[in-house]
């Protein structure tokens, strides 16, 4: 999660920037949370953990669409006027080193912790694709930040109603035409599905979102109706999953759905960026209220807990710590929210801690 969409010291006042990082960092954290719930096969058994899966992970995936759309708020502004050579000094100072730091620690951890084989071909293929699952994030943060400069030339110049064209275009190819290929197997359905999955990751994918930030920044609409379509895209969301993947047993994975570009998906996180969005909750003044206080902590390390907290979250889960919380040892209804809030906590915890030591704040994020 960027310091442009998670953790920047000047944020605009405009943009309810601290609370909507904390929540999305704390989506992410509770989408990872259901890793462990994740079955091959929908059956008698499994049906309540798989249904509880369903329903976690629609609200979890929000969390990622959440910071995109919070970078391209904040990166594309019309009044920002940095050199080149500025604009990615700042970005190498604030996700370059901590890439380095992180990268070596998850190195570490798969080795020595998870014990998987060292081979020349492993740290190849870690460096080019990023060590752990989570580094996927920081490739695709690179591709926004090359695209930013000229994005910043090129949107002052587009009226409303082209805006309006491009954010239509990238819905239909990254999310109708997806899903109406996982609607049916017939054959044409599935090539549509399969070459607009191309087309919406080379042509637009997380772009749109990050496009769509600066687009929304400045809309109005009321807190309520926003609460319901928010509501409501993760409850479609989850149906939808359901009524696709039941019939053929619940392994068929709906890209559409599962990779934060389902219909109802893109309406939830949209309606739940615009909702946060008229909260205002005053973090830097003195009269800040202790609750506002700890929101700007947290925002200010939702790039180090993003990256650190699966550490932590894996420990938990595989009982390094000396006792287990998974699907297996607490119900997953339960399990899931409070394995996130132990795992949120003790992330955040350390992380302050590691900044107290010289030197290592610039390297932690």
């Amino acid at each position: 999660m960027s310091k442009t969409g998670a953790g920047s010291s000047t944020p605009n006042s405009d943009i309810s920037v601290d609370l909507i990082r904390t929540v999305a960092i704390i989506m992410v954290i509770f989408l990872h949370a259901t890793a462990d719930l994740t079955v091959p096969q929908m059956d008698q058994f499994e049906i309540i953990r798989w249904t509880t899966n369903d329903v976690y992970q629609s609200i979890g995936r929000i969390g990622i669409p959440l910071f995109v759309m919070l970078s391209g708020a904040l990166l594309l502004q019309p009044d920002k006027h940095d050199t080149l050579a500025s604009f990615f000094k700042k970005r190498w100072a604030r996700i370059g080193l901590p890439w380095i730091f992180w990268g070596a620690a998850y190195f570490a951890w798969a080795f020595l912790v998870l014990h998987n084989p060292l081979t020349v071909n492993a740290v190849a293929q870690g460096i080019l694709t990023g060590p752990y699952y989570n580094f996927w994030y920081f490739y695709m943060l690179l591709g926004l930040y090359l695209l930013t400069p000229v994005l910043r030339i090129t949107l002052p110049k587009v009226n409303r109603a082209t805006f309006k064209r491009y954010i239509g275009l990238w819905f239909f190819c990254a999310a109708v035409l997806p899903f109406a290929g996982a609607l049916t197997t017939y054959s044409p359905f599935s090539n549509i599905q399969t070459s607009a999955v191309w087309v919406g990751y080379l042509l637009f994918g997380l772009a749109g979102y990050f496009i769509l930030g600066i687009f929304l920044v400045n809309m109005k609409v009321k807190r309520s109706v926003l609460a319901i379509l928010a509501a409501l895209g993760i409850v479609l969301t989850a149906i939808g999953i359901y009524i696709i993947q039941s019939p053929i047993g619940g392994n068929r994975e709906v890209f559409s759905f599962t990779v934060y570009f389902g219909p109802w998906t893109i309406l939830a996180a949209v309606a739940l960026f615009l909702f946060l969005n008229t909260i205002k909750i005053p973090t830097n003044t003195a009269s800040s209220s202790k609750l506002g206080k700890l929101i700007n902590v947290i925002s200010q390390n939702t790039l180090p807990v993003a990256l650190f907290h699966l550490m932590v979250l894996e420990s938990l889960q595989r009982g390094y710590f000396g006792f287990a919380i998974n699907g297996n040892t607490i119900n997953s209804i339960v399990g899931v929210p409070l394995i996130t809030v132990i795992t949120f906590f003790v992330s955040l915890g350390i992380i302050l801690l590691l900044k107290k030591i010289p030197y290592l704040k610039r390297l932690i994020g």
